[in-house]
């Protein structure tokens, strides 16, 4: 089985494709084989595994980081239904910093995000029932959880669907803009 990792617009981050046999049962793919992983150049020692449910279309969470020295890497799929995924370059002297890049992630494409360090994320759901399994290299910490608003105009990411549409939590609803964000992060090159 081969893994294929494709480069994105953003320095560091990548989309992950493994191979998929199917047949008239349905599928079978290695979503993730640490080996593999690292032999294709990602050498990341995740330590949870998380999932969300979010049961309407148009459910934004995000934009999320946690602070260093508490930032995680993430590697997300849409293990049922399609999400349109949405991360941002927050490390300051970046070639990319500020710019953002979105994916359609779906139970039917296999694709993965692979989400480093340094970067703001969230996602919006484009089918109900959405079920969305990612991995991360760190633990929660509370008081390293930021966020980004999601319709910051410095940015302004092009939203599937009108955001007068988007369900969001009530923190998601208060983040600031990028430009007042607390953010530690460096570009490493």
């Amino acid at each position: 089985m081969a893994l294929k990792v494709l480069d994105t617009n953003l320095p560091d981050a990548k989309i992950v494709e493994t191979d998929v046999f199917g047949d008239h049962r349905g599928f079978f793919t290695e979503t993730y084989t640490k080996k593999k992983f690292v032999e294709a150049g990602i050498d990341v020692d995740f330590t949870q595994d998380n999932q969300s449910l979010s049961v309407e279309p148009g459910v934004l969470r995000g934009l999320h980081y946690q602070m260093a020295p508490y930032a995680q890497t993430k590697l997300l799929r849409a293990v049922t239904g399609a999400i349109y995924d949405v991360i941002v370059d927050i490390r300051k002297g970046s070639p990319a910093y500020g710019q953002w890049q979105g994916f359609i992630l779906s139970e039917y494409n296999h694709r993965q995000l692979l989400v480093p360090k340094g970067f703001a994320h969230d996602f919006v759901t484009l089918t109900p029932n959405v079920n969305v399994a990612y991995k991360v290299d760190g633990y929660y910490e509370p008081q390293a959880d930021r966020g980004i608003a999601f319709d910051d105009p410095d940015l302004a990411i092009d939203w599937p669907m009108p955001v007068e549409h988007l369900i969001l939590s009530e923190k998601d609803q208060h983040h600031p803009q990028l430009k007042d964000a607390e953010i530690n992060f460096s570009y490493q090159g």
